[in-house]
């Protein structure tokens, strides 16, 4: 029997592409990638250089570095990721980011060459340059990765970079595909939302051009925000900015806890939906969910839209870091979790019940200050709600008239007059509705008035008259001057329905009951709860009869 050949795998270089060298289209993931390698690697600091003439960046970070061998076995083994060893944590105890071992594919995603150079401390430096041309080249021949060295790198390419580098590695790209469009405010922002583990752990720090990246990054986005509701413990100093912005005005501002499983993080709400636009026109900020400092999916309200008015608001962070447990639910892009994952979609499960929780109390602050809510809330009438937004844009030309920071006596003026207002102008919108199609009806109709309306309406000309001239008013101020125009709903009831009102029940009969409370609205008077009620149930019949009268006039 002859001997069987000993065959082993062969791979192409063909299969970088493949495994995702052309997924990474955003700038903002190829920064993620490199920030987590200096994570990953204990780094103190990252160090992030654009050199736009030069149309290149440069990432430098002091972490533990890399000897030859890791260089080659580690780094440029795709696939190679240290929890394979057993490992989940550095030696510093953070959490390792890096999962499948194929992230390193986005650095070559984004630029024509890229060299890499690292050194471990006492060592000198190891590396080379990928040169995406020849790698190219090298996967249109069909080569293997034994066939396809790296080439070079030149020291002097670092410059100043390398002076006082004890260890840790360092990135060139150079002639970035899609050039550097990016402002630095552009990509300072997106730093700060982003790379969350530079600003809760303060062991970690991050530079863009020498500066470093903080959440008074976010400042424009904290003068925005409205509300805040927390999320389990949570020491996020962006958070403690927000409330120390609250604090200087704690008129315009409210703070709520949430709770629902083991996370942590927070949820924020601004005053208008276009101020969730501060990177760019077209991208909005969202809730961003994080696992072990690491973003994961950006904005999961995609996921489980609610059609509530909220989620135009809302923006935050949801730190959910026992996503990352023995099951591998990321997906090979690293931009997003996979879908069907059961702890996922138990997660996005609750989260959309927290949401339509979260919409209940954000309608009630909004309404509480004066502002526009959920107009799907059915808690409250669609008429209340538009009394209270009118009274809400009124009072709000009062209050910005002499605007404080702090909450003053008027302020509190202006809540105890919320209630009255919301149920007087609906109550005044109805009178004005009523009277004025009965008006319309008599018109129509042709209805001859009494001589008792007749000289109710002269009576008030005459006062009208009177008032024009005391005033040194000239200008007309009725558009309509026709009698029934001088009549309220108790002189117009009788002309409409001529039914006995002390006999039976009637639009006058209402009319009368409701002239005493109507008089009271219409003099900015503020109602005892009696009249309310009383008010209340006569305007409905009011509106019952004018419906029948309208009904039959068609």
């Amino acid at each position: 029997m002859s001997e069987q050949k000993q065959f082993t795998f062969e791979i192409s270089l063909s299969v970088l592409n493949h495994l995702g060298r052309h997924l990474y289209r955003s700038f903002a993931t190829v920064l993620g990638e490199a920030i987590s390698n200096s994570w990953d690697a204990d780094a103190q600091n990252i160090w992030i250089y654009i050199d736009r003439k030069k149309n290149s960046f440069t990432i430098k970070d002091d972490g533990i570095g890399m000897t030859p061998d890791d260089f080659q076995n580690k780094f440029l083994k795709i696939g190679y990721s240290k929890r394979k060893d057993g490992e989940n944590k550095t030696d510093k105890g953070r959490p390792f980011i890096g999962r499948k071992g194929i992230g390193k594919l986005a650095l070559l995603s984004c630029a024509e060459k890229i060299t890499v150079i690292s050194k471990t401390k006492g060592e000198n430096y190891t590396g080379g340059t990928i040169d995406n041309s020849g790698l190219d080249e090298a996967i249109k021949e069909d080569l293997t990765p034994q066939e396809y060295p790296l080439g070079k790198y030149d020291i002097s390419t670092f410059g100043e970079l390398t002076q006082g580098h004890e260890s840790g590695t360092i990135i060139y790209f150079q002639n970035l595909k899609d050039g550097l469009r990016n402002t630095f405010e552009f990509l300072s922002k997106t730093i700060a939302l982003y790379f969350r583990f530079s600003l809760l752990d303060k062991s970690f720090n991050i530079y863009l051009d020498g500066q470093k990246i903080t959440h008074e990054h976010l400042l424009a986005l904290a003068q925005k925000t409205q509300f805040l509701w927390k999320i389990g413990k949570i020491n996020d100093p962006y958070v403690l900015s927000l409330e120390d912005e609250f604090a200087k005005s704690p008129r315009d501002h409210e703070v709520g806890e949430i709770t629902f499983l083991k996370v942590h993080g927070f949820i924020a709400s601004v005053n208008l939906p276009r101020h969730l636009k501060i990177l760019t026109t077209e991208d909005r900020v969202g809730i961003d969910l994080f696992v072990n400092g690491r973003l994961r999916e950006r904005d999961i309200l995609k996921h489980i839209p609610t059609a509530r008015v909220v989620e135009s608001y809302l923006y935050g962070q949801i730190h959910f870091n026992s996503l990352d447990d023995a099951t591998d639910r990321f997906t090979s892009s690293r931009e997003g979790i996979v879908a069907d994952d059961p702890k996922y979609k138990a997660f996005l499960e609750e989260f959309r019940k927290t949401i339509l929780k979260l919409n209940e109390q954000w309608d009630e602050w909004r309404r509480k200050h004066r502002d526009p809510g959920d107009l799907e809330n059915t808690k409250i009438t669609p008429k209340a709600r538009a009394s209270q937004e009118l009274f809400g844009a009124i009072s709000k030309e009062y209050s910005d008239a002499e605007r404080s920071n702090k909450r003053t006596k008027v302020d509190d003026w202006f809540d105890e007059l919320n209630d009255d207002a919301t149920f007087n102008f609906e109550s005044y919108g109805e009178c004005f509705v009523s009277e004025n199609l009965v008006r319309k009806y008599i018109e129509e109709k042709k209805v001859q008035l009494t001589p008792q309306a007749r000289a109710q309406a002269e009576e008030y000309k005459k006062r009208e008259k009177e008032s024009k001239d005391k005033g040194n008013v000239s200008i007309e101020i009725r558009r309509v001057k026709n009698d029934p125009s001088y009549l309220d709903m108790d002189g117009l009831a009788n002309l409409v329905d001529k039914r006995n009102k002390d006999v039976e029940a009637c639009l006058a009969r209402d009319a009368s009951e409701y002239k005493p409370i109507r008089n009271a609205v219409a003099h900015t008077a503020l109602l005892t709860d009696e009249a309310k009620k009383k008010l209340t149930s006569v305007r409905e019949n009011i509106k019952a009869r004018v419906k029948a009268l309208l009904s039959s006039a068609k």
